[in-house]
């Protein structure tokens, strides 16, 4: 059966958290995806950032059918083939190039391009896009430079990435051009390395508690 596909927005709405997903270890994949779900995060987001990341995607969109699993750190247009290859199903990217997201469109996958400037928020959108990756996100001036933007780009929205904790993430997600946000602490390394599988399911059960869904 085909699976239905995606928007950018389906992407960002689905939960309060994308979990930004780093695996050294291709056997943690299934067990990890299936506590993240568990605790109702589905969109999963594993960084091309490991020689086994592709491995990774590949094992989750096989063997656990109830996650959305997607790319992160798509930094170019071989990257974007390889992660639909791999059965991924959105892509992440930390920056916005056209050829980039030409082959993600070629391929049918949904993109949360990245942007950190007024400049690469208007490239995006003259290329089709309106729901973007603000990365990185403290770095680029956080919250203010959020609100800076509500202004100027009304029409767009954002899921801020980079410095987003547990602290400040619900203060990001207050404000009305942020639909989600990216966070390693859902996946932290040494709880995967310790494969406590039942603290990532706790993690992200709290997440819930960060933004009513409505």
């Amino acid at each position: 059966m085909a699976l239905e596909q995606l928007t950018a927005l389906d992407v960002m709405s689905d939960a309060p958290v994308i979990p930004v997903i780093v695996l050294n270890d291709v056997n943690d994949a299934v067990p990890m995806a299936k506590a993240l779900v568990e605790g109702g995060v589905r969109m999963l987001e594993v960084t091309l950032r490991t020689p086994q990341a592709l491995a990774c995607i590949e094992a989750i969109a096989r063997d656990v059918p109830e996650a959305v699993v997607g790319a992160g750190t798509i930094r170019t247009a071989a990257d974007a083939r390889a992660a639909a290859d791999a059965g991924a199903r959105f892509a992440v990217s930390p920056g916005f190039t056209e050829k980039m997201a030409q082959a993600a469109r070629d391929v049918n996958l949904p993109l949360l391009p990245g942007v950190a400037t007024g400049s690469e928020v208007m490239m995006a959108m003259e290329a089709g896009f309106n729901h973007l990756k603000f990365f990185p996100a403290m770095q680029s001036g956080g919250i203010p430079m959020l609100k800076a933007w509500q202004g100027p780009f009304f029409d767009v929205k954002f899921c801020p990435t980079g410095g987003v904790t547990p602290s400040n993430a619900a203060e990001f997600l207050a404000l009305s051009n942020v639909i989600c946000v990216g966070g390693s602490w859902l996946v932290p390394a040494d709880v995967v390395a310790a494969k406590d599988w039942a603290h990532i399911t706790r993690l992200a059960w709290d997440t819930a508690l960060l933004k009513p869904r409505g």
